[in-house]
């Protein structure tokens, strides 16, 4: 492995982890010349494919990317860090991974994107959803932004959509 940084081929692996769905191994290393430590991620090969069966019956194949860009909007001008939205792209591929092999429906993805990233920020769940769901009229949407609200507000305060 070459150095990010001296670009030497020399280092030591100080640390090694695999994930929970046992795919990814983070090992953290040091180079020998310069002394740096960094972090690569290794991905375990699978001589199989994993598709994504959408709506429409069509499969896909897999990729990690569209998770990511999708969050990457719904998180857009939000306080939401780079490495946030990769833990939670890391917690959908780790749900992907317990549960299916072959196909996973897009239907989980989506599902598993929102869970996560509802307790991330409620702003970014809300514009995730509103894309996801495809919410016919602005009652749908106003439905779970006072779902998301009730969760979060004490008890006894006002709703902000009660007339």
């Amino acid at each position: 492995m070459k150095c990010p940084f001296c670009k030497e081929d020399k280092d030591k692996v100080i640390d090694s982890r695999s994930s929970d769905a046992g795919r990814v191994i983070r090992r953290r290393r040091q180079c020998l010349v310069c002394k740096r430590r960094f972090t690569t991620y290794e991905k375990i090969g699978e001589s199989f494919k994993l598709y994504v069966v959408k709506k429409d019956n069509s499969r896909v194949p897999y990729d990690r990317d569209k998770i990511l860009a999708g969050l990457q909007k719904a998180c857009y001008k939000r306080e939401v860090p780079a490495e946030r939205i990769q833990q939670i792209a890391d917690k959908v591929e780790e749900d992907i991974f317990r549960k299916f092999d072959k196909e996973v429906p897009s239907t989980f993805i989506g599902e598993s994107v929102m869970s996560h990233l509802r307790g991330a920020d409620k702003v970014a769940y809300i514009r995730f959803a509103s894309v996801y769901r495809d919410f016919k009229d602005a009652d749908e949407l106003i439905d779970e932004v006072s779902q998301v609200i009730a969760e979060t507000e004490p008890i006894g305060q006002a709703n902000l959509f009660d007339g």
